[in-house]
């Protein structure tokens, strides 16, 4: 065979789906995890400068991102922590690992599959078998290649809770801001700008006995104005654009594994999408 023909037959065997989901997975695992780290570090700085002086009051969000980050060995209590920290790593961040990971598997999976769905007819490609070889006619598909489409499930019902739970405090910072546009435009609105707040105990935030837990009028504004502010914003964004590509890339590997699967367990035999 000439050398484009034979480029051709490698092109034709590549399992395309596999490798762009798992670029994609890689990007929104690395835009979740960056972004949404730096996002919570903004908030907690915006909280302990407006909303709360008590520590005890938003404890749960330092836990939540870096629950390592304090021992009672460190001989320092959590309320002598100067303003305006860095958070440390967190075990939450354990999901968006396990997907990585998860996305670097696809490739050599993918390569194990030897087969290949051309023109309504299955094709062989002589490939590297990784995970498991092509099981013959008349016996079970390989267990790897089960496990794996399991595995792919359970990761996209977490990720859709990830994906949800990202909304939320883009919904907060968004009303916030929505707020803002309001007292800066007194004419959009006739309530009075004083009773124009944004109060953090409202969205669970904040315990209701957190003083003040929340900013009204021209005091808000200020807030909104500031970069800090505007940068947290923008961060939780992202982080929610991250959790969208992961879940759409864990559903594109669904249904790529799922179609492989289908082929070996009908079929008896291998191929890739």
């Amino acid at each position: 065979i000439g050398l484009l023909e034979c480029c051709a037959r490698c092109l034709i065997g590549a399992p395309f789906a596999s490798l762009v989901a798992t670029g994609l997975c890689f990007f929104g695992v690395a835009l979740f995890c960056g972004c949404g780290h730096e996002a919570l570090t903004g908030t907690e700085q915006l909280i302990e400068t407006y909303f709360s002086k008590n520590f005890q009051d938003y404890e749960y969000l330092i836990d939540m991102a870096s629950p390592s980050h304090w021992s009672p060995s460190s001989g320092s209590p959590r309320s002598a922590w100067p303003k305006g920290r860095r958070l440390g790593p967190s075990g939450f961040w354990g999901i968006p690992k396990g997907s990585a990971a998860r996305g670097m598997a696809v490739v050599p999976s993918g390569a194990g599959w030897g087969g290949t769905m051309e023109g309504g007819q299955e094709s062989y490609i002589d490939t590297p078998r990784q995970f498991c070889s092509c099981p013959p006619a008349g016996t079970k598909p390989c267990l790897a290649v089960a496990t794996f489409v399991g595995i792919t499930y359970v990761l996209t019902i977490i990720w859709l809770l990830v994906f949800a739970c990202s909304a939320v405090p883009v919904y907060i910072y968004f009303n916030t801001w929505t707020t803002c546009q309001s007292i800066a435009n007194p004419t959009k609105t006739t309530a009075s700008i004083g009773t124009l707040c944004a109060d953090a105990r409202m969205y669970g935030v904040l315990p209701w006995n957190a003083f003040p837990g929340k900013v009204c009028g021209t005091n808000l504004l200020s807030i909104c104005k500031t970069s800090e502010f505007q940068m947290t914003f923008h961060l939780f964004i992202a982080a929610f654009v991250g959790a969208a590509a992961t879940l759409v890339s864990l559903l594109t590997f669904i249904i790529a594994a799922t179609y492989n699967f289908a082929v070996l367990k009908l079929m008896g035999r291998g191929t890739k999408f």
